[in-house]
Formats: C-alpha cells, sequence, structure tokens
C-alpha cells in the first residue's frame, strides 16, 4: 500500500472517524497544521476493526458506534477519582426501576444514590431503553472494587477502579532530588560479564547514594528481549513490558551459586573471566554472546534444584504473577524450541490456549519452569538493587523506565492478541529527533478491546514495573493519551492520531503507582499539546525538561528560572548524543550521513551554532560561565558542558538527571531515533572524551570532571533551594 495523491477527508468519514478516536488533522511540534489523507483514515479504521466494504459502511458505522453503549447495561468498566462525584449511567428496559451497589475490595458495600438526570430513551429493536443516573461518590477508596445493576429481570456486574486526585510528588521525594541517568547494559565494572548488569546498578547506587547524596537512578528498561539470538539491542522495542531481560543478571547473585559443586563453580569462573574480558575493550556490545554465556551458567544452577524453603518462595513470587508468567515463559520454550520467527510455527501455536500449546507445555515442563525461574531471579536481584538504593539514603531509589510499546512478534503480540491492533505501528510524526518520522513497528493498544479487557493487562504490566522501583518514567508519555498509528505500507509521515482513554490510563497509572509508593515521570516531549501537559499536572505525575528544547519560539535560550518546576531536568536525553558529542555537532552528523535530513546539513550546522550561541550567552550573562572562555578548546568545551548542568540545577525543577557520559565527557550517541541497522543504537560502549573505554571503578576514583560537574549540580541545586525559602 502506498498513500498516493493527499485524499481529502469527506464530512461522513470524519464523522465516523470521530466517533473511533482518528484524527483526521493535527499540529505538528512547530505549530503547523497538517491534515491527513483519507487513505491513511480508512486504513487505520480497518485496523481497528471497522467495517468499510459497501456503499453504506460509513452510514452503518456511524448507527453502531451510536448504539453501542445502549446495548448494554453497564459500561464495560467504570473508572473514578477521588474528590470528584462522576455519573455512572445504566441502561434498561425504559420505566424499569435499578438498584446499584458497589463492593469494596475490603468485602464493605456501598449502596450508590440515582440522580436525577433526565436521558431520552431510544428504541432498539422491540424495546425502550432508557439511562438510568448514578453517582459514584467522591470519598470511596482506592481499588479495584465491583459494582453490580439489579432490575427484576435483569443483572450485571463490572469492576469499579476508584484513583487517587493525584500523586504526591513531595511526599514521594520530600527535597528535590538529583541522580544519575544511565543505560544500565553499557554501565559496566570489571565484574560485569561483558555487559552491565543489576550488581552494577546496585553498585552504582549505594555509591552515588552514599558518596554523592543522589536521591535516584534512572536505568534504561529492563524489559525481556527474545531469548534466542538475535536478541534485539533495543531495550526500548522489547518481546514484553511486563517482565524483564535475565541477562541483566548477576550470575554471582543467585542464591544457589555458592551451592555448585566445586568443578561446576570453577568452570563458570573461567567463563566470567572470559567474558569480563570485553570490559576493557571499546568493540560494540554483543548482548548475543553475553547472554549465551550467561545461560549456560543459569542453566547450571537452575539444575541444582531448590530448598523447600526456597520452593515455597518461588511458588509464591508464581502465583502471585499468574496466567501472564505462565504466557511469557511459555512464549520463551517455544522460541526455544521452535525458533523466534512465529512464522514458521506450527499449525495451533499462534495464540495461548489450544490444544497444541497445551501439549507443548506439558511436554516442555521443565523448560517453561527454567523462564518463570529467571524471573524470579530477577525480582529478588531488583528487590536487593531498591533495598541497597534506599539503605545509601535515597529517597526515590531506582527509577525504572516503561517503553512505548513491544516487538510485533514477541511474548505480549502472542498471548495479548485480542487487546493490540494488528496492520498499524506506532511511531511518532516528523519532529526535532527525525524529520521524515518514524515508525517503530510496535503494535498498538485498541482502545476499545482494552477497555472490554477493563484495562487489566495494562494494570498488571504496571504492578509487575513497579513491584521493586521507586519512580516509574514513562518514555513517549503522550502514548497515555494517543499514539501515531503508521499503516503497514506507508511512511512514517503518513499516520495519524488516535485516541486512547487518558482518564482511565493515567487514573490506573496512579492508582497503582501510589500503592507501590513510586514517583511518577512522564517523557512529554516532541508532539505534545499544552493542555497535556496540564493534565499530567493535575494528576501529579512529573514532566521532563531537557535544556535543549527550552527555548522561546525564535529559539532564543529560556532562562532556567522560567522552567517549570514539576518536572525531571537534564541538559540531553537519551536520543541525543552525550553533551559534549552535541556541542561538537554530533547529532547533526549523524543524521547527515544517514540521509534523515529535510534541509541542507550546512543549515543544520547553521541552526545549530544558533544555539550554542544562545546559550552560552544565556551562560555568561547568568554567571553559569565566565566571559573570557574559549569555546574552540577542549577545557572551553568542558567548561561549556559543566555550566549547562549548572544553568539545570539551578532551576525549579524538582529532579535533576546528570547523564553518567556525561561525567566522562562520552562523545557518541546510544541512540539515533528512526533507525534500526543503520547506526549501532544501543551497542556504543561508555567511553572518556579520548574514546578509551570506562567502567565503574573509574568513576568511583572520583576524575576531576566527575568531580567537577557533580560538585557543580550539588551547589547550584542547593543555593536554588536556600533561593526558593527566602522567596
Amino acid at each position: 500500500m502506498s498513500t498516493g495523491d493527499f485524499v481529502a477527508v469527506g464530512e461522513g468519514l470524519a464523522n465516523l472517524a470521530a466517533a473511533h478516536g482518528v484524527a483526521i488533522e493535527y499540529w505538528d511540534q512547530a505549530r503547523s497544521h497538517v491534515g491527513v489523507s483519507a487513505t491513511t483514515v480508512e486504513a487505520v479504521l480497518a485496523a481497528l476493526g471497522v467495517d468499510l466494504t459497501g456503499d453504506d459502511a460509513i452510514e452503518r458505522g456511524l448507527e453502531d458506534a451510536r448504539l453501542s453503549n445502549w446495548r448494554r447495561m453497564l459500561p464495560p468498566v467504570f473508572i473514578g477519582r477521588q474528590g470528584e462525584q462522576r455519573r455512572l449511567w445504566v441502561h434498561v428496559t425504559h420505566g424499569q426501576s435499578v438498584r446499584v451497589h458497589v463492593d469494596l475490595e475490603n468485602g464493605e458495600r456501598v449502596v450508590l444514590e440515582q440522580l436525577d438526570w433526565y436521558v431520552e430513551p431510544i428504541a432498539l429493536g422491540d424495546r425502550f431503553v432508557g439511562e438510568a443516573s448514578f453517582a459514584v461518590p467522591p470519598d470511596l477508596p482506592i481499588g479495584w472494587h465491583s459494582a453490580t445493576a439489579s432490575t427484576v429481570d435483569e443483572v450485571a456486574t463490572m469492576p469499579l477502579v476508584m484513583t487517587p486526585e493525584r500523586l504526591d510528588a513531595v511526599a514521594l521525594t520530600g527535597e528535590r532530588q538529583w541522580g544519575f541517568m544511565t543505560q544500565l547494559y553499557a554501565t559496566r565494572s570489571r565484574s560485569s560479564w561483558g555487559l552491565g548488569d543489576l550488581a552494577d546498578c546496585e553498585a552504582l547506587a549505594a555509591w552515588s547514594g552514599n558518596e554523592l547524596g543522589a536521591g535516584f537512578l534512572l536505568i534504561n528498561p529492563l524489559h525481556a528481549a527474545s531469548p534466542r539470538p538475535p536478541m534485539t539491542p533495543s531495550p526500548y522495542l522489547p518481546v514484553t513490558r511486563r517482565f524483564t531481560n535475565p541477562i541483566y543478571l548477576h550470575v554471582e547473585n543467585v542464591g544457589e551459586f555458592e551451592e555448585l559443586a566445586p568443578p561446576v563453580r570453577e568452570r563458570l569462573v573461567q567463563l566470567a573471566q572470559t567474558m569480563q574480558r570485553r570490559n576493557g575493550t571499546d568493540e560494540y556490545l554483543d548482548r548475543d554472546a553475553v547472554w549465551a554465556a550467561k545461560r549456560v551458567a543459569l542453566e547450571s544452577i537452575f539444575s541444582l534444584g531448590l530448598s523447600c524453603e526456597r520452593s515455597a518462595e518461588f511458588a509464591e513470587y508464581r502465583a502471585f504473577e499468574g496466567q501472564g508468567l505462565r504466557d511469557f515463559a511459555t512464549w520463551c520454550a517455544i522460541s526455544d524450541t521452535l525458533g523466534s520467527e512465529a512464522d514458521n510455527w506450527p499449525s495451533g501455536f499462534e495464540r495461548p490456549g489450544t490444544e497444541e500449546v497445551a501439549e507443548f507445555c506439558a511436554a516442555h515442563a521443565e523448560l517453561i519452569d527454567f523462564h518463570c525461574w529467571l524471573q524470579w531471579q530477577m525480582d529478588q536481584q531488583l528487590a536487593r538493587t531498591q533495598l541497597a538504593a534506599k539503605a545509601a539514603g535515597m529517597a526515590i531509589g531506582l527509577l525504572q523506565d516503561l517503553a512505548v510499546g513491544v516487538h510485533p512478534e514477541g511474548a505480549d503480540a502472542w498471548s495479548m492478541q485480542e487487546v493490540l491492533v494488528r496492520g498499524v505501528s506506532v511511531g511518532a510524526p516528523p519532529d526535532m529527533y527525525n524529520q521524515v518520522g518514524q515508525d517503530w513497528s510496535q503494535p498498538p493498544w485498541h482502545p476499545a478491546a482494552l477497555a472490554e479487557a477493563t484495562f487489566v493487562p495494562y494494570r498488571d504490566m504496571l504492578r509487575t514495573v513497579l513491584r521493586h522501583a521507586g519512580g516509574l518514567r514513562i518514555d513517549h508519555v503522550l502514548g497515555l493519551f494517543r499514539l501515531w498509528l503508521v499503516p503497514a505500507g506507508m511512511p512514517a509521515n503518513a499516520g495519524t492520531f488516535v485516541k486512547l482513554d487518558h482518564d482511565a490510563m493515567l487514573g490506573i497509572l496512579c492508582l497503582e503507582a501510589q500503592r507501590a509508593g513510586a514517583l511518577v515521570v512522564g517523557e512529554d516531549l516532541g508532539t505534545v499539546e499544552g493542555w497535556v501537559q496540564e493534565v499530567l499536572a493535575d494528576r501529579g505525575i512529573v514532566g521532563t525538561s531537557i535544556l535543549w528544547f527550552e527555548a522561546d519560539s525564535p529559539g532564543n535560550a529560556k532562562p532556567p528560572s522560567e522552567w517549570r518546576h514539576e518536572v525531571l531536568a537534564s541538559v540531553s536525553v537519551h536520543d541525543l548524543p552525550p553533551t559534549a558529542g552535541f556541542l561538537r555537532d554530533e547529532h547533526v552528523r549523524i543524521r547527515a550521513d544517514l540521509g534523515l535530513l529535510t534541509r541542507p546539513v550546512e543549515d543544520e550546522r547553521a541552526a545549530s551554532a544558533r544555539e550554542r550561541e544562545s546559550w552560552a550567552k544565556l551562560l555568561i550573562d547568568d554567571g553559569f560561565m565566565p566571559p573570557d572562555v574559549d569555546l574552540t578548546t577542549d577545557a572551553g568545551m568542558e567548561g561549556f558542558v559543566i555550566a549547562l548542568h549548572r544553568a539545570v540545577a539551578a532551576s525549579p525543577a524538582r529532579l535533576i538527571g546528570v547523564a553518567l557520559p556525561d561525567v566522562f565527557g562520552d562523545r557518541r550517541a546510544q541512540n539515533q531515533p528512526g533507525t534500526d541497522q543503520e547506526y549501532p543504537n544501543w551497542r556504543v560502549p561508555m567511553t572518556d572524551s579520548a574514546g578509551a573505554v570506562v567502567v565503574l571503578e573509574d568513576l568511583f576514583a572520583k576524575p576531576e570532571l566527575m568531580v567537577r560537574l557533580v560538585g557543580a549540580v550539588r551547589r547550584e541545586q542547593r543555593n536554588s533551594e536556600r533561593l526558593g525559602l527566602m522567596l
């Protein structure tokens, strides 16, 4: 399929699109109006299950949309919010009396009061259907409750989810906090098996908390990848977002490691030493090699079995994660046995629950147990990491990251087909990251199907990710409001936005975060309308400020004093080169080399120079950088990096992030958005300004740049806090 010539959207199609939350126009990042082609709108509607065949398709579709709620007694799920009375509709035969009660999680029952709220009845088949209204009180306790409506001849039940009014960031963070931000796989120590792991995460959290007073450590998503090679490098394209990648396990910290027979343990020690030699090379990170070695070790440990006490702990974990864990482990076992290409699997393996899959499970029970065991080990090491972070005085501790979506052939796509859309993929419209748009190949949530599933797949994912986190960063938080969907076969810039029920998505997120005692940070960058940031702030979700994006409409640097307060602020982000590289136009070079620019490279370099000059002027005027600095020298550029971090720390931002590569002077980007194999995304080891590989022990030795940069951040943070108290 191709977009062909632009086809305008007619009135009927526009109305049908609106009924399903499909946009026919939008405003891009530059606030320019963009119309969407009818070709795109029709393709997206078809993917959502709207039948567009026949001359009367639009008329039929509009009628189905109009009657969909009238055909049911209760909605599939009701989302309440504390501090706000909301109306619950109930559809019954016109004139019948109806009662509604709510059974709370704690076993208590609350009878709802009917409202004097008239809605005109409609004819539906051979009966008239009326709409009764009930008040859901604002003081119901938070939780997943059950509401029941009953008449003389009809009863219906649905989940009633009461969500908190807002998260209290102050209660969760206390004073303003700063912390490192790092890609864990690239954050290696001398004891790593060629890739950073949870022991490295624990060591960095404990050291930065104890020695530097850090309040959090933000890491990349730990979501699972395929257990078979090749393992997708991107942590933002996982096979599931609910479960984790056991490549991050520190083998020696697995509980039963010390129980290995001496000859076996010695072989694993030798294997570890072989892998540890990789930590000193500047070669690209090799996940397949690391996982192959770790799997040998982990299989050896698993074969030992468990004590009675440990077996009970394992059983408790499996019960907590339930069918979701079993489905994921089953998918892993099938991939192990039949290969990761689902198109090559025999008939009957298309989805869980078939007779063929049941027979496979019976024949491969031990392999499924192994994959469940790996997740249990990850759960235990994550718990240990968070405990160490809190023990080091961190107010938040581990700040985990949630990706936008999942791999189209992964475990979630296999086990959750009912709530994901096929025929389209998630991406982003053209913006400053990628001027031709992005297609991330991920199947999106189906808004209507997710509601029919009462949002349980979403809730269960959040519960697992939040279990051992002090906070959660939501990558592309706009995805809780609307998603940019690209029809199969079309270019990334030919997509459109589709709305989600953001009230439900945010409410459930806040509910699960509050129960976990976790802060939520939303990455609200890119093509984001202003009201979205207002809604996020109203729910207590911390936003994101990146220094390079803090500019006024002409492009001049915005003084840090004018930045938002409830944000995580930093100089850079993982989709840009480290600061030392950005200042040297590394982002321009990469996009030019890969053909990702829509204007001449000379214009891009000139725009980048103007941006640097604008920031240099502000930094000098505000006293963050001396006026005689020579930005043509490495020393001058290093001073520029420190001054930029001083500016961020002087802002009113609640959270201040320092990218770990910046404290070494690293220059290479971890990721170039919109590329796959064109750039070594997510495989670049951390290096210093000279390109030499660095490990955590180099950080713990307190190199001069780290001391100067972190010291400057902490001083500006304290000065800003004192100024805030004076004001």
